[in-house]
């Protein structure tokens, strides 16, 4: 079995010649996206657009960097600011709606704990699953197989660890559940504040 199809299989796997050969469409993208003008908004979203292979009003702030791409879905309206990084050697699956904040790290990638066998090469990924309409703060670090869920907000400088369910403000290292979003958040933002009357009418027009 090669390589490639190992690693595609969630196996331990070599990064080998015919491995390092597919990461370079992702390493010559990335390289036009990091070094484009940055108030071309047009340019950075077709190459984006480019990198993913599929995506719907997809942008990034670069800098930005990733193993593939093409391991990479994101659903519509997905945005990840400033030096994000993705290790996507698994599948990285993105819902619709999706905001990452600045330095939000997305790891698929591992390698065995055992020195020995961690010297002789092989490695593996394990897919990451983010949800719908979910809210990733700066300077996150999410670990291989993780699972969010939909409606999730996840506090800056977390590590997720573990899967995150749905409808909830979780953070920490190790990140946890640190309680259900309700009701009474749809009209507050920063600690409680409440949205003003005429952001209000705009947004519940919005959502008609």
């Amino acid at each position: 079995m090669d390589n490639k199809t190992r690693r595609d299989l969630e196996m331990v796997y070599i990064s080998d010649e015919e491995v390092f050969e597919e990461q370079k469409k992702a390493r010559i993208l990335t390289q036009k996206l990091n070094t484009v003008d940055r108030s071309d908004f047009s340019a950075i979203g077709e190459i984006v657009k480019e990198l993913f292979g599929k995506s719907e009003n997809a942008f990034v702030n670069p800098p930005f960097y990733c193993d593939y791409g093409s391991h990479i879905e994101v659903g519509k309206n997905f945005f990840a600011n400033y030096n994000c990084t993705f290790l996507d050697v698994a599948k990285i699956v993105i819902g619709d709606n999706c905001q990452l904040a600045p330095n939000v790290s997305i790891y698929t990638a591992g390698h065995p704990v055992h020195p020995d066998t961690r010297n002789s090469g092989y490695e593996y990924g394990i897919q990451v699953t983010i949800g719908n309409n979910v809210w990733i703060g700066g300077n996150t670090v999410i670990c291989p197989g993780v699972h969010i869920g939909d409606n999730v907000v996840i506090g800056a400088g977390s590590v997720v660890t573990k899967d995150i369910p749905d409808m909830v403000i979780a953070a920490g290292n190790p990140c946890k559940v640190i309680r259900k979003i309700t009701e009474d958040d749809r009209r507050t933002y920063f600690k409680g504040r409440l949205i003003d009357d005429e952001a209000w009418a705009n947004i519940q027009c919005a959502e008609k």
